[in-house]
C-alpha cells in the first residue's frame, strides 16, 4: 500500500539537473521513471501522456524548461532569452487544452524577465528553483481542494469518478480524489466506481491503480455502465477533475465528462468538479472559446488491441475533451474553498474577472 508521500509524479532527480517523471503509459503492470534534459524529450512525453493530468502538466513544463534552459550557451541575455522564448514557444505546442501548461510556461517567462540585469547563469538558477516553488504550491493547493471537499463527503458511501484527477495527475494529491484521499487518512471508508475512460483507459489502468495502491475501495466500469450504477442508487456524488474552467463555469475535462453530468442531473446526484485556481481561466469567457485537441484515429480503432477492431480507412472522431456545461454543476471545488452557483458570479468573486 503506496502512501502519499512515497513518491513524486513529477520532481527534479537527485542531481538536480534533470526532469523526473513516472511514466503513466506503462502502468499499471509496470512502474517507469523517466529522466530527461532535453527539450524534445519533455515536449514527447506530454504529447505522449507519459506525464498528464492538468497540474502535472504544469509542474512538468515548468522543470522541464528549467533543466532545458540550463544548457543553454549564451553570451549575454539577448541571446539566451531568444533560446528560452524558442523552447517555451515549441513546449506550448505539446497539449493545447490544459491552461496549466500556458500558465507555467509564461511564469517561467517572467522569471527571466525579472531576472534580465543579471547573468544566464543567475536566471538559470532562478528558473530551477521557480520550478521547485511551482511544484510546492501545487502539492500545497491539492491538499486544499481536499480539504475543502472533504465535508462534501460527508455521509457519502461511494463516488464515480473518470479519468484521472488523483496523485499521478499532479505531484501529490490530486484534485478530484484529494478529498478521497483526506477521507482515507480521517478512517471514512468510500467506495470509487471509476469510469475506464476510453480510449487512453486512464480510469482502468491510472486511476483504479492508484486508489487500489491506497487501499481505498475501487470498483472499475466501463464507460457506458455509469448510467446503470447511478440507477441503481450505488452512487452518491460524482467528481471530476478540469483541464479549464472557463469565466463562466463551463468546464473542459476528459472526453466523457459532459455525459456524465447529463446523467447525474437526470438522476439527481451532485456533480463536483475539482480543480486549482491555476486551472480556472478568467480570460476565457465560455467552454465555446476552449481549444479542443483532437487526437491520432489509431487510439479508437488499434490501441491496446493485438489487432484493428474497425474497419480500416473510416473515419474517427476523437476529441481528448468535452466541455460540460456550468448548469450542470453543482460546484467546483478549489484550493480556495467550494464554488457554487451561480458560477460566473462566484468564480470571478473569488479570481477577479
Amino acid at each position: 500500500m503506496a502512501e502519499q508521500n512515497d513518491f513524486r509524479t513529477v520532481s527534479l532527480d537527485k542531481t538536480g539537473t534533470k526532469l523526473r517523471i513516472i511514466d503513466q503509459t506503462k502502468l499499471p503492470n509496470s512502474v517507469v521513471w523517466l529522466e530527461m534534459d532535453e527539450i524534445e524529450q519533455v515536449w514527447q512525453a506530454i504529447r505522449t501522456l507519459a506525464v498528464r493530468g492538468a497540474p502535472a502538466i504544469g509542474v512538468a513544463a515548468a522543470t522541464g524548461l528549467a533543466v532545458a534552459s540550463a544548457k543553454i550557451r549564451a553570451k549575454d541575455f539577448a541571446e539566451f532569452y531568444q533560446q528560452f522564448c524558442r523552447m517555451k514557444a515549441y513546449l506550448a505546442t505539446a497539449r493545447p487544452t490544459a491552461v496549466n501548461l500556458s500558465w507555467a510556461l509564461e511564469r517561467m517567462k517572467q522569471v527571466v524577465l525579472q531576472n534580465k540585469m543579471y547573468d544566464p547563469i543567475t536566471i538559470k538558477g532562478a528558473l530551477l528553483t521557480e520550478a521547485e516553488a511551482i511544484a510546492e504550491e501545487d502539492i500545497a493547493r491539492c491538499r486544499a481542494i481536499g480539504q475543502a471537499g472533504l465535508p462534501l463527503l460527508a455521509g457519502v458511501r461511494a463516488v464515480l469518478t473518470h479519468c484521472n484527477a488523483g496523485r499521478l495527475a499532479a505531484v501529490q494529491y490530486g484534485t478530484a480524489l484529494a478529498p478521497l484521499y483526506l477521507a482515507k487518512e480521517q478512517g471514512q471508508d468510500i467506495r470509487v466506481f471509476v469510469d475506464e475512460t476510453r480510449p487512453q483507459l486512464q480510469g482502468a489502468r491510472l486511476t483504479a491503480w492508484e486508489l487500489h495502491e491506497a487501499g481505498i475501495e475501487v470498483t472499475l466500469l466501463c464507460d457506458n455502465m455509469a448510467a446503470a450504477v447511478m440507477a441503481a442508487g450505488l452512487v452518491d456524488a460524482v467528481i471530476v477533475g478540469a483541464d479549464r474552467v472557463a469565466a463562466n463555469g463551463d468546464v473542459a475535462n476528459k472526453i466523457g465528462t459532459s455525459g456524465l453530468a447529463i446523467m447525474a442531473e437526470s438522476f439527481d446526484i451532485p456533480f463536483y468538479v475539482a480543480a486549482p485556481g491555476s486551472t480556472v481561466d478568467m480570460a476565457c469567457q465560455a467552454g465555446r472559446d476552449i481549444v479542443v485537441e483532437n487526437r491520432e484515429a489509431a487510439e479508437v480503432t488499434e490501441l491496446w488491441y493485438e489487432q484493428p477492431m474497425a474497419p480500416e480507412g473510416i473515419d474517427v472522431f476523437n476529441p481528448a475533451f468535452d466541455i460540460t456545461p456550468a448548469g450542470r454543476i453543482t460546484a467546483v471545488i478549489t484550493d480556495h474553498g467550494v464554488i457554487g452557483q451561480p458560477l460566473a458570479e462566484n468564480l470571478a468573486a473569488a479570481f477577479g474577472g
